[in-house]
């Protein structure tokens, strides 16, 4: 009786599965900051690519100022140069608010387009593309600043040099806050005109329902007790209080506090949504 030997098996064995490791999720503090000054400087070559998304911020100062200035300065405050030290914070306000709704325009766009997609490979910090995107749109606020500044200056309007700075700082620490809730609709909004057109629903009737361009007492009594609560009235009224005597006043503060409370909410709100949607 004859036996077959058996032929030695040729199985490789198999190392067991492990599940991804998410690199992201060790990097710290120092390289997050890194990663996220990077991102920022991405921004800024995206808007040299592109200088036509430069056009709000240098156009709408100017528009807005000449506009405003020589069709309601004498009916207002009797001549334009008497108005010019009411209207060009109101314009400073508004142009670099209005010009924070286009953070998360840009955001929505970019995760369509799947770049963000691209950055959930690498091994970055998974908030780095989001704080980037803020951090570049301040150098548009930079802009619309100085040109506001140096239109109203040209017309005759004549500032205090550290007040000027000092409201300065001050819109561009209160825009950068607004951003985070323009970032936050960017990234649970379906399209890029849709985070454009709720931006604007909700910062249009904000901005004009102040006292960015008239005097509140003007106003029916009805309107200003809505305008003497409105956030946008404090802060154009700690900008003219800076700009024109050089004194922080109380407005500063309600500004500050305000700023402080909207990063408080909508920063982690925008990062921990924006962090579910990239896993």
């Amino acid at each position: 009786m004859t036996t077959i030997a058996s032929e030695p098996s040729t199985k490789v064995p198999v190392a067991p599965t492990l599940p991804p490791v998410d690199l992201s999720d060790r990097v710290g503090l120092r390289k997050t900051v890194a990663h996220s000054f990077t991102m920022a400087y991405r921004g800024l070559l995206k808007f040299r690519r592109n200088p036509e998304q430069y056009f709000d911020v240098v156009l709408q100062p100017v528009l807005f100022t000449v506009m405003f200035a020589y069709i309601f300065g004498g009916a207002i405050s009797g001549s334009v140069s008497a108005y010019l030290p009411l209207i060009i914070p109101g314009i400073l306000v508004q142009t670099v608010l209005t010009t924070s709704m286009v953070t998360g325009t840009q955001l929505r766009e970019d995760m369509d387009k799947g770049v963000f997609d691209r950055f959930r490979s690498l091994p970055i910090s998974r908030i780095s593309p989001l704080v980037g995107a803020l951090l570049s749109d301040a150098v548009r606020y930079i802009i619309a600043i100085t040109i506001t500044f140096v239109t109203g200056i040209a017309m005759g309007w004549r500032p205090e040099v550290w007040g000027t700075l000092a409201a300065a700082l001050l819109v561009i620490v209160c825009a950068f806050s607004l951003s985070w809730i323009w970032a936050w609709l960017g990234v649970i909004a379906r399209s890029a005109s849709s985070v454009q057109g709720i931006s604007l629903m909700i910062l249009f009737p904000l901005t004009f329902l102040s006292n960015a361009f008239v005097q509140v007492h003007t106003m029916p009594g009805w309107l200003q007790a809505f305008v003497k609560i409105n956030p946008i009235s404090h802060l154009v009224s700690a900008v003219r209080s800076l700009a024109n005597d050089g004194v922080a006043d109380i407005h500063v503060l309600w500004s500050l506090l305000g700023a402080a409370v909207i990063v408080a909410i909508f920063a982690p709100l925008a990062v921990r949504t924006y962090s579910r949607q990239n896993r």
